[in-house]
């Protein structure tokens, strides 16, 4: 990479962070306390509300290609593995999302009623058989196990695409909008006679649904027209069944040809918002893929840590230009944003053993940051696939067979472990932040969270914090450190534990390199 183009991604990061670039110190410096000139003040006037649901996950049957949901159901007692619930708990997801391009093909029928009744399903994209022994009573069940608000993604005509509509065996894979409120029928109707015919006395209440999945992502699916016109009436067909359910429209990124990228929010929004309470986009992204110098592919990662470390540093500013393209479509309408699937896709085996890292960790929490910071818009949001066997994307992983070892959380759990225990429910803003350091700010009632991304690999920063006009009480730090080249490959060892430390009232403080911090503060 010429030193042009690393000045210009160093500077389009931190410049999208609000923080001030400084010289990196070397590898040899670590321990080396950076005392920053400024310190981090803090409005403690909410200015916004905070969606709980920036911490939701995504489920979906992946069949051969991560055996996610069928290997977290343990088919001996014909429940979900007690490890992977959990761990679960553990994440504390605010909501889990079923679906996604299984949504295309997924007859909601098949998967319902005695197991020993239910129909097999090819997985046109992922591969292999679905036994649908998870369907919609299970995967509520775990939703409420877990304490997550479920949503459903409906199959949406197969988005339009040949390819999804009919399987290998000749059958239709295509769901319309009279099947889709049926299913909501099924579910959130108290009365619902088939429901009851299997056995199931009370509704199983799903709040959100999602019309699709990412409709304009090929020239095989349905043209905006199309999806319009579809979109309004699944709309109508699920709010009869149910009006006081939440819907998500598709509004994401079209490609039509080489090079042109356009939306479709806008033109959902004027043309069938009034049936939606959400327009959805999606963000899996190498942000690297054109750079020949790229170390985030492949085992190229474990060279150079040091410029790994720079790469996953300013890989942010380029989900922030995709967050920032969708918020300039949504903001005349002040249309709620659903960010219902993200996460990095750099290449290699599995989707690269480099996300397994903490430095990818951090880099996550950067990206946790900036889902704050357009939080008054963006109201759903994840950073990984929920669950699965190898994807490194996952935000757990499952061994197979289970005498390998439990379920544990990856790095990006770690993170969104932490923001949902240590968040409060309005947004904060932080006027003066030092260079190195990444912070957000929210607060409930009287106590006031400060999310800490050190992003210096090798040096710990000093700093103080103030608050505006407040008197502080006592203040705690939960913090998570550990070197940047640490993988996460097994649930034990794990270093990325949470550490709660006291901190003086005066604010100052230390934060570990390569950390990610939710200080709490009391206020009087």
């Amino acid at each position: 990479m010429s030193i042009n183009r690393r000045t210009f991604i160093k500077s389009a990061a931190f410049a999208g962070a609000g923080l001030a670039a400084s010289p990196e110190l070397s590898a040899g410096a670590r321990s080396v306390v950076v005392k920053a000139k400024e310190g981090i003040e803090i409005d403690p006037e909410p200015t916004f509300a905070l969606s709980p649901y920036l911490y939701m996950q995504f489920m979906e049957p992946l069949g051969r290609t991560d055996g996610s949901v069928e290997a977290a159901w343990d088919f001996s007692k014909h429940a979900w593995r007690e490890d992977v619930l959990e761990a679960t708990r553990e994440l504390a997801p605010s909501m889990v999302r079923f679906g996604g391009i299984f949504s295309s093909y997924y007859r909601w029928r098949e998967g319902v009623g005695k197991r020993s009744s239910r129909v097999p399903m090819q997985n046109l994209l992922w591969g292999g058989y679905e036994s649908n022994q998870v369907g919609t009573a299970e995967f509520v069940d775990f939703c409420r196990q877990v304490g997550a608000d479920p949503l459903m993604c409906v199959n949406f005509e197969s988005e339009g695409s040949p390819g999804w509509s009919i399987d290998g065996m000749g059958s239709d894979r295509r769901g319309t909008a009279q099947e889709a409120a049926e299913w909501v029928d099924y579910c959130n109707n108290p009365d619902n006679a088939l429901r009851k015919a299997h056995g199931i006395e009370g509704p199983l209440r799903i709040p959100f649904w999602q019309i699709g999945n990412e409709t304009s992502y090929a020239n095989d699916r349905f043209h905006l027209e199309t999806a319009v016109q579809k979109t309004l009436a699944f709309s109508k067909e699920m709010l009869r069944a149910d009006p006081s359910i939440k819907l998500i429209g598709w509004g994401g990124l079209q490609r039509w040809g080489e090079g042109k990228e356009t939306f479709w929010a806008r033109e959902m929004i004027e043309r069938a918002g009034e049936h939606l309470d959400y327009v959805a986009f999606h963000h899996m992204f190498n942000p690297y893929g054109r750079d020949p110098d790229n170390p985030l592919k492949g085992v190229d990662y474990r060279k150079d840590p040091a410029r790994t470390w720079e790469y996953l540093m300013n890989a942010c500013a380029f989900h922030e230009k995709k967050v920032v393209a969708m918020r300039e479509q949504v903001e005349p309408y002040q249309m709620p944003m659903a960010l219902t699937e993200c996460h990095y896709s750099f290449p290699g085996r599995n989707r690269n053993e480099v996300m397994s890292t903490w430095a990818t960790g951090v880099s996550y929490a950067r990206m946790a940051n900036l889902h704050e910071r357009h939080g008054d818009l963006l109201k759903i949001a994840t950073m990984a696939d929920f669950c699965g066997t190898r994807w490194q994307v996952n935000a757990l992983m499952i061994p197979i067979p289970r005498s390998y070892g439990e379920a544990f959380l990856m790095p990006v759990a770690k993170v969104m472990k932490l923001y949902r225990k240590y968040s409060g429910t309005g947004y904060c803003a932080t006027t003066q932040t030092p260079a190195y350091l990444d912070v957000t700010a929210s607060r409930k009632g009287n106590t006031l969270f400060a999310h800490v991304v050190n992003t210096h690999r090798t040096s710990p920063v000093k700093t103080t914090l103030s608050l505006k006009g407040e008197t502080i009480a006592s203040i705690k730090v939960h913090e998570m450190a550990a070197d940047p080249e640490f993988e996460v490959i097994a649930r034990e060892p794990d270093p990325l534990q949470i550490q709660t430390k006291e901190a003086p009232i005066d604010g100052t403080w230390t934060f570990p390199a390569a950390s990610v911090s939710a200080v709490e503060i009391q206020l009087v």
